[in-house]
């Protein structure tokens, strides 16, 4: 019996393992089971048949936790690392020796992502929305805290005023002061300095002293003071705060969430994936919403209910898709347990560097038409065109 090679299969965390033990090193297909959407496009990728679609909705879901939404047969898979370079969600590393590596890359060459996801820092204003509305996490916002940032005091947080570049110019008519003390009494950025009190002089004497790093321009000191005294002039040099937002590659999914409500149009983000969806509403039952949650893109919504005034006798759709945003990755067609109900069709695919023989034929099956591939007979039970799955 041939003692190599050995394989073998666990999970580690939220990853799943997969190792052929040669005689002179060791390869490792690494799963990452919380980032995989079970878009399934490893498995039309793969030259070995090795992954199969797995329980997408139900572990997507978090209904359970024994299995990813994808499964790789150790034996079966060559290693070669088609499936990582193919891996729209970087769900997956291939590692040789304990070293990230790609032999398809090394030995034969194979095409890769074309990724255009950029920000222009010029027309970038440093504001929020990019990093809210991203479904991915692939914003990075590296933009000081100040002082609105959070709610309450935090330490290290920067003054409100210094968000922007300028140059204040505060001045007192000694002349007309009194010393009063009211400016100092209101504002934080200014000391009425009095000198000790002697019968000497009989006097009030002192001086008005100004902080600008503590000033944010507020003029209330001008407003209250009764001797009208105070004069404040604020130079804007440059109104964007500082700092720099920049897309995370890795992250991006290129949903385009981003690009298309950046308030200056600085982002700009071109799909991988060009084609067609489309959701048979009418054939989809009600109370089901599995595709919603699951899609990596947040491109599927329950429509709003319509009032009853509004219908006119029409039906209303229990499901939809914003194709603005969405990235065609098949997500939704794998979780989906109607038959039918969603069709996936794709029609062009961004990629640089020379098309292999293997990459044609890989994209040949991208490009095909699909739907669902399971369908729910009984509730509960997910079966395969004919051949029961397990429970959704």
């Amino acid at each position: 019996m041939a003692l190599f090679p050995k394989f073998s299969k666990k999970r580690e965390g939220v990853n799943v393992v997969m190792e052929q033990k040669l005689l002179q090193n060791v390869n490792n297909l690494i799963l990452n089971s919380e980032t995989c959407t079970g878009c399934g496009v490893c498995v039309e990728s793969c030259p070995e048949d090795a992954i199969v679609i797995g329980l997408v909705g139900a572990s997507r879901r978090g209904a359970i936790n024994y299995a990813a939404p994808v499964d790789v047969d150790e034996q079966k898979c060559s290693y070669c690392g088609v499936c990582v370079i193919m891996c729209p969600f970087n769900a997956l590393t291939l590692k040789v020796d304990g070293q990230e590596r790609l032999p398809i890359l090394e030995k034969e060459g194979f095409p890769q992502y074309d990724m255009k996801a950029e920000i222009n820092e010029e027309k970038c204003v440093r504001c929020t929305i990019c990093e809210e509305v991203c479904p991915r996490d692939a914003i990075d916002r590296n933009v000081p805290a100040f002082e609105g940032t959070y709610k309450g005091p935090v330490a290290g947080a920067k003054a409100r005023q210094t968000a922007i570049m300028s140059e204040t110019k505060f001045t007192v008519d000694k002349e007309k002061c009194t010393l009063c003390g009211i400016c100092g009494a209101l504002c934080p950025a200014i000391n009425v300095k009095h000198r000790a009190f002697t019968a000497e002089t009989g006097k009030v004497e002192g001086d008005v002293l100004w902080d600008q790093d503590k000033c944010d321009v507020c003029k209330v000191c001008v407003e209250a003071c009764p001797e009208e005294c105070i004069t404040i002039e604020r130079n804007v040099i440059s109104d964007k705060i500082a700092g720099k937002v920049d897309i995370i590659e890795d992250n991006c999914c290129t949903c385009t969430w981003c690009s298309r409500n950046c308030p200056t149009e600085a982002i700009t983000v071109e799909k991988v994936f060009e084609g067609n969806i489309e959701f048979n509403a009418d054939k989809c039952p009600g109370g089901c919403s599995t595709c919603a949650e699951i899609c990596p893109a947040n491109a599927i919504y329950l429509p709003s209910a319509k009032p009853a005034a509004e219908m006119k006798h029409e039906i209303e759709p229990t499901i939809a898709v914003n194709k603005d945003y969405c990235i065609l990755c098949g997500a939704c067609v794998n979780a989906c347990p109607g038959e039918d109900i969603i069709v996936l069709s794709r029609t062009g695919i961004r990629m640089k560097g020379p098309e292999t023989d293997l990459f044609k034929r890989i994209k040949a099956k991208l490009f095909t038409p699909r739907t669902s591939k399971v369908k729910e007979s009984t509730s509960g039970q997910v079966e395969l065109k004919g051949t029961v799955m397990g429970k959704a």
